[in-house]
């Protein structure tokens, strides 16, 4: 069972994974070496393999333990959309992203996970809840506080496309026995080109 934290910056997906107790998949930690965007080709290339890194991750904790639980969603593929929504990126980011992780998808190196659990507080409570919180900077707060609304039109869309799939809230604790069965193809690309179609266009 792979289970995935998601929701805006200072939702509380870090705090929700340690309290589970267990090892968990963490965010994606930046380097100061990520594509500045000029080659857009690569830029897609670089973020489809970090997000397969955290994928194989979480694949084997899952090996490992039974259950994998990850700090955000491995996919990711919903950030540049949810830029390109909010016209803080050009369409074209996204599409090229979408290309670089339908490789992924064929080579089984990046997949769908099983459940997400996915928070959206108010904005009120978001500044809280950053505020409670001085050991993390978030320096891009206010454009990622501003994603959550596409944010959750993507997770609408997979929701309605593959119902019990994406639960609301982050529970105390995580009765396995309930949630909706692992799907038997995480790498399925129909999917994948059905939420596409699902979701509002850019």
């Amino acid at each position: 069972m792979d289970i995935v934290a998601e929701g805006p910056s200072a939702a509380g997906k870090t705090t929700w994974c340690r309290a589970t107790g267990g090892p968990f998949v963490a965010e994606y930690s930046p380097t100061g070496q990520e594509p500045d965007g000029s080659d857009p080709v690569e830029q897609a290339t670089y973020w489809a393999q970090a997000n397969a890194q955290r994928w194989t991750q979480a694949l084997e904790s899952e090996n490992a333990t039974g259950i994998a639980v990850c700090d955000s969603d491995p996919l990711k593929l919903h950030y540049s959309w949810c830029l390109a929504a909010v016209g803080a990126a050009p369409v074209t980011r996204f599409e090229h992203e979408l290309a670089a992780v339908r490789r992924m998808f064929a080579r089984q190196r990046l997949g769908f996970a099983d459940v997400v659990l996915l928070s959206i507080p108010d904005p009120q409570q978001l500044v809280r809840q950053r505020a409670a919180d001085p050991t993390r900077r978030r320096r891009h707060f206010d454009l990622h506080a501003a994603l959550a609304e596409p944010l959750a039109e993507w997770y609408g869309a997979l929701d309605r496309l593959d119902p019990g799939r994406v639960l609301h809230g982050f529970p105390t604790e995580v009765d396995i026995a309930k949630l909706t069965p692992p799907r038997p193809d995480r790498h399925d690309t129909e999917l994948l080109d059905r939420l596409i179609d699902e979701l509002p266009a850019l």
